[in-house]
């Protein structure tokens, strides 16, 4: 066993990287999301084009190595910026609805639209 208090698995600079590692708590179309630099989120749709960056400003919380800073309800001056990767729509899901007994049947389909984001930085 290592006589100090890093694990043996993990280089200096591994273990670096996961010190060095900010995230962010974001509220975008009622959900909250935990979000990295460089992670990938799928949310609710956008009103925002492809390829264009866009500015979150709801962010209820914010955690590095120094420790969490939690706002009321949001954190003040912190803000997530990120790069519209695309908008589409997700995989169709059958709606069936019926009443038994009464030959009253109904099927749709739905398939939920999306903003897919790549966060690029992570301000405050």
């Amino acid at each position: 066993m290592p006589t100090d208090k890093r694990s043996a698995c993990c280089s200096e600079s591994e273990e670096k990287k996961v010190r060095n590692r900010m995230y962010a708590i974001i509220e975008t179309g009622g959900k909250q999301y935990r979000v990295e630099v460089g992670s990938v989120v799928y949310v609710e749709k956008l009103d925002a084009e492809a390829d264009s960056e866009i500015t979150i400003d709801k962010v209820l919380a914010i955690g590095s190595d120094d420790g969490v800073k939690v706002g009321a309800p949001y954190v003040d001056g912190a803000s997530v910026t990120a790069k519209v990767v695309k908008n589409g729509k997700g995989k169709k899901i059958t709606v069936f609805t019926y009443k038994p007994k009464k030959n009253e049947k109904r099927k749709l389909g739905h398939r939920q639209p999306y903003t897919k984001l790549e966060i690029a930085a992570i301000n405050g």
